[in-house]
């Protein structure tokens, strides 16, 4: 996997890059700006950028600005993991707005096990989320749309929220001490009070965790696949 690094911490980037490469990846660029970042993505095309949200020119939010560039453009969206050492609320929502597919949002401190870090990049390239809960937590709950959600068991909130995290289900079983057969009915019910009938041309799971975190999901066009 091709993988761009912008972080500004010399210590923190220099770490990265040598975690990732002694993994099997290739770091094919580790910058220490936005405007570097911007340009390296362009030039490599990598599978996935990790990207820190406070860095020069300004050392206020121009990661998380470029972060928003990179998933807002013209071209097919650049799959993008923010590390930070806080949730920005605002930006969290605005790189959600259109889609979670091939988006990560983590918090540095709380990132406990490296194995668990590993496997969100590579979920996030593939085109899945990894959501720190804290993250999924802090986005306004004013912005969710409720009426559909509020037909939801706090069962079902619980398993939806771990989804909008990017756990799979046998992921979701293990932390909410369930079956892999009750978290699959749950999904199913999901999906149902969510109006989310199985269609070849979307993705229910990405559409779900829309809904949850607070963004529009128009109900189906057509009938059931």
């Amino acid at each position: 996997m091709e993988i761009v690094i912008a972080e500004d911490a010399a210590l923190l980037r220099e770490g990265l890059t040598r975690l990732l490469t002694d993994r099997g990846h290739e770091v094919v660029a580790a910058v220490g700006d936005a405007p570097a970042l911007l340009a390296a993505v362009r030039d490599h095309r990598p599978d996935i950028a990790v990207v820190d949200v406070r860095m020069p020119p300004d050392h206020r939010d121009d990661g998380v600005r470029a972060a928003h560039e990179l998933r807002s453009g013209e071209d097919e969206p650049q799959p993008v993991l923010v590390l930070s050492q806080y949730v920005e609320e605002r930006y969290a929502a605005e790189l959600l707005a259109n889609d979670t597919g091939g988006f990560g949002y983590l918090l540095k401190d709380r990132i406990a096990d490296v194995g668990d870090f590993l496997a969100a990049l590579e979920r996030v390239a593939a085109g899945g989320t990894a959501l720190d809960p804290e993250v999924v937590s802090q986005i306004p709950a004013r912005n969710r749309r409720r009426s559909r959600l509020d037909a939801l068991t706090e069962r079902e909130r619980e398993v939806l929220a771990a989804m909008a995290e990017g756990l799979t289900n046998p992921a979701i079983a293990d932390r909410l001490v369930l079956t892999l057969g009750a978290v699959e009915k749950h999904v199913s019910n999901i999906f149902t009070k969510l109006d989310l009938p199985a269609d070849h041309q979307d993705h229910r799971r990405v559409r779900a965790v829309l809904a949850w975190l607070g963004h529009d999901v128009p109900g189906p066009s057509g009938p059931e696949a």
